[in-house]
């Protein structure tokens, strides 16, 4: 396969689902590997639930993961006069029929049908009435259908993921391609704009697999090249149940909001329902995804979406990438949150990129470090209850043990890591506790929580001044403790 033609043509009547993003990943992802083209159709024939909200989320969601296309979107309402067209164009050639039965006619044969016990199909009276009947009924303003007259045999193709796929034509209903209004319906529409698009190669979710017979047999009928087809497997959520709102976020924009990075997003993305093969390693870039991205490594089965692997992902994405990108991805939320200002940073850009380095390696999420940095930021943090309870359940014995790590930090030179741990430790030790029973009550101190980098790293960061504040500001705390003050 060299220089494909692809496309991703979502419907805008709602926002930009994950499946419609993994869809939307393949397709650019192939076409980028194989120099070829990617293309957005907007499918907004639904004018009843078709939004400029929806377009335009879709637009922004692409735009986030990085997908850009080649050429101008194409709108498929603007195209009605094309598909109008193609359908005379199989009248004429006495591939498709009008169909004058209404709706109510059709669904009471219909329901004739199942009661007793059988399956409906048309069985084609409006392809057995004479031309006068037709031409008076047209004369008279009769409404109609047209409808596809579906020929014997069966209709089979090589998908690029399920190998040969094959349905039986008697199965296949001979369906409407133009309703009554003269508008299209979707098969019909689709196998237009991709012909029109030139599109060599359709890959979207195996729940249109049941539509491809029919476009093959549209393209055939009009005389038009078959494009090549890949079903991509479905994706579930980790109850092997197909992925819903009941899982939580499914839209694109919900992570973009969750602190989710593009770069991690699209990484997870093309791993559900591809592979590279071999032992190779989960956490890739971009560059990475479409060197090693092609059709050989679609999978057959579902894809999994687990949200705790997009937010592990997350996190060794945030971890790996430039120091200077990633204070530049925090500096805005940071100031959102009331911590800092530009023109602080602008001033601190060494400590800024030092807390930055000493704290994502803990975080999956950007939310999580602009939390995780909140007591770097501002003197006035409050202490977790379950390291008070636990660190300092024995007020007395903290307070303690918190007014010789000041009397020892006060008096140390130079003040750096190199000179605290070990005058920490002998402090320990001349207390008679192990290290760890004087560094987490302190820990709690400096940062309000169990849970930091590295404790010595910690106090250098804040610097010998805030780091006493704090642990007088702790000392007063547990006295207020003991006196229920």
């Amino acid at each position: 396969m060299s220089a494909p033609r692809l496309r991703f043509a979502p419907s805008p009547t709602g926002y930009l689902h994950v499946g419609g993003a993994r869809t939307a990943l393949f397709n650019w992802l192939l076409a980028r590997k194989l120099g070829g083209q990617f293309l957005l159709r907007v499918e907004d024939t639904d004018k009843a639930r078709s939004t400029d909200d929806s377009t335009r989320a879709i637009f922004e969601g692409m735009r986030w993961l990085g997908l850009d296309w080649d050429e101008e979107v194409v709108f498929q309402g603007a195209n009605l006069e094309r598909h109008r067209a193609d359908a005379q164009k199989l009248l004429d050639a006495g591939k498709v029929y009008r169909c004058f039965c209404t709706t109510e006619e059709i669904a009471q044969r219909r329901a004739a049908a199942e009661a007793a016990g059988g399956a409906f199909a048309y069985d084609r009276r409006c392809d057995k009435l004479p031309q006068d009947e037709i031409a008076r009924r047209v004369a008279a303003g009769t409404p109609f259908v047209l409808r596809f007259r579906v020929p014997d045999g069966d209709t089979a193709w090589e998908d690029l993921v399920h190998g040969r796929i094959s349905f039986p034509n008697k199965d296949i209903d001979d369906f409407v391609i133009l309703r009554s209004d003269a508008t299209p319906i979707y098969n019909h529409a689709v196998v237009s704009d991709d012909i029109a698009m030139r599109i060599t190669l359709v890959m979207r979710g195996d729940d249109h697999i049941s539509n491809t017979p029919k476009q093959i047999l549209l393209y055939q009928a009009l005389g038009a090249p078959l494009p090549q087809f890949a079903h991509l497997p479905m994706i579930h959520g980790t109850d092997g149940k197909k992925l819903s709102k009941r899982h939580g976020a499914t839209a694109v924009g919900d992570y973009q909001h969750k602190g989710i990075l593009p770069q991690a997003m699209v990484n997870f993305l093309a791993l559900l329902g591809w592979s590279p093969g071999g032992d190779f390693d989960e956490v890739m870039t971009l560059e990475q995804l479409i060197e090693g991205f092609s059709a050989d490594g679609l999978l057959k089965k579902a894809a999994v979406f687990d949200p705790a692997k997009l937010e592990w992902m997350n996190g060794q994405h945030l971890a790996k990438m430039p120091i200077a990108e990633a204070a530049a991805l925090l500096r805005g939320p940071l100031v959102a949150a009331g911590l800092t200002t530009d023109a602080w940073l602008d001033a601190n850009t060494a400590w800024y990129h030092k807390l930055l380095e000493l704290l994502r390696v803990r975080a999956r999420l950007t939310d999580e470090l602009v939390a995780q940095s909140t007591p770097y930021f501002t003197d006035d943090f409050a202490y977790e209850a379950d390291a008070v309870a636990k660190q300092w359940k024995d007020p007395a014995a903290a307070q303690a043990l918190l007014e010789a790590c000041g009397e020892t930090l006060r008096s140390l030179e130079p003040f750096d890591e190199a000179t605290m741990e070990p005058a920490m430790r002998q402090l320990a030790e001349a207390k008679g506790v192990g290290a760890g029973k004087l560094l987490q009550p302190l820990r709690v101190a400096l940062v309000g929580s169990a849970a930091s980098p590295g404790i010595f790293e910690v106090m250098a960061l804040l610097g010998r001044e805030r780091t006493l504040a704090r642990v007088t500001r702790a000392v007063t705390h547990l006295q207020g403790m003991r006196t229920g003050a």
